[in-house]
């Protein structure tokens, strides 16, 4: 199973919460990393989405058992995600269709 996970929002080493924790637990971190694609702020999160072009900045992981961490972030994700493989490593996309207003220009969810 492919062992790669990007991350661009809560998940990212700069938060603290139970998530997060686990995954700096069960992953070593490789790089700071972009992806291609755009992110919007849904709420209080941050939602991937393929398009419009533009670069997502985030953390590049690679999981020691991906089946078990990866199982305990789909719970994490919700519904209102799916798990995708985007340039060789997994990353969750949201769902649905944000407004483009939300749209976070710089790609960076700590710094919009």
């Amino acid at each position: 199973m492919l062992d790669l996970l990007f991350v661009y929002g809560t998940l990212r080493s700069e938060f603290d919460n139970r998530y997060a924790r686990l995954l700096r637990k069960e992953a070593g971190f490789l790089r700071r990393a972009s992806m291609p694609g755009s992110i919007y702020r849904v709420g209080h999160y941050p939602a991937f989405r393929p398009h419009p072009e533009g670069a997502v900045q985030g953390e590049l992981y690679r999981m020691h058992t991906p089946e078990v961490t990866l199982a305990v972030l789909d719970e994490y994700e919700g519904d209102e995600f799916e798990r995708v493989v985007v340039e060789g490593a997994w990353l969750y996309q949201y769902k649905g269709d944000p407004p483009e207003e939300a749209r976070i220009a710089s790609g960076d969810f700590r710094a919009p």
